[in-house]
């Protein structure tokens, strides 16, 4: 069978099926579904989100007061190494730990629990399905949201909106069939059926 991981970001331990709500001080909320965050279930994620999904996908850090949305406009090239995924773009590219990191020992000894502490808290140590919705509990956005074992926000993943066309405008009428990404990594990701 293989590991689930039991989420281990910075000081608080989640349980993958746990459900969280946050609310915002603008009176929206957040809701948060943790998922495994095994390196074998992260990189798996990773390399279908951005081999196969690649053209839905908005990304990119997600911190109070600043929020970027990079899209790619072709298939990236998309490789491992050493627990990192690399994603290029071409012009740029970005690495993520997913995966099974080896420290290194770069001059003299160090102690093996450093090197495994290291690796800890590079690496994805908790992962979510998030939905924002607005302050009449209206869903407003769809996404992922990964943290380091520091509990540092790594990357978020906007999913496609059914509210919101291509260009990002509000549509009048909304495009349920958006939410389809939404659902199949529900269903893998969590065993989940419900939105």
């Amino acid at each position: 069978m293989p590991e689930t991981m039991t989420q281990t970001a910075g000081p608080e331990t989640i349980l993958p099926g746990t459900k969280k709500t946050v609310e915002n001080l603008d009176g929206s909320k957040m809701e948060f579904e943790y998922m495994d965050s095994s390196p074998i279930k992260m990189e798996k994620l990773f390399k279908d989100l951005y081999e196969n999904q690649w053209n839905k996908l908005r990304f990119g850090p997600c911190l109070q007061g600043a929020v970027f949305e990079l899209v790619l406009t072709e298939k990236p090239k998309v490789s491992m190494l050493d627990g990192y995924l690399t994603v290029d773009a071409g012009p740029w590219h970005f690495h993520l730990c997913v995966g099974k990191y080896e420290a290194k020992v770069t001059h003299g000894e160090v102690n093996r629990d450093h090197l495994e502490e290291d690796a800890r808290q590079r690496r994805i140590g908790k992962a979510a399905f998030v939905r924002t919705l607005d302050g009449s509990c209206a869903p407003k956005s769809w996404s992922l949201r990964f943290w380091n074992g520091l509990g540092e926000q790594m990357i978020s993943v906007f999913l496609p909106n059914p509210y919101l066309n291509d260009k990002l405008e509000r549509q009048k009428d909304p495009d349920w069939s958006k939410l389809g990404l939404w659902e199949s990594l529900r269903k893998e990701y969590l065993g989940s059926n419900n939105n």
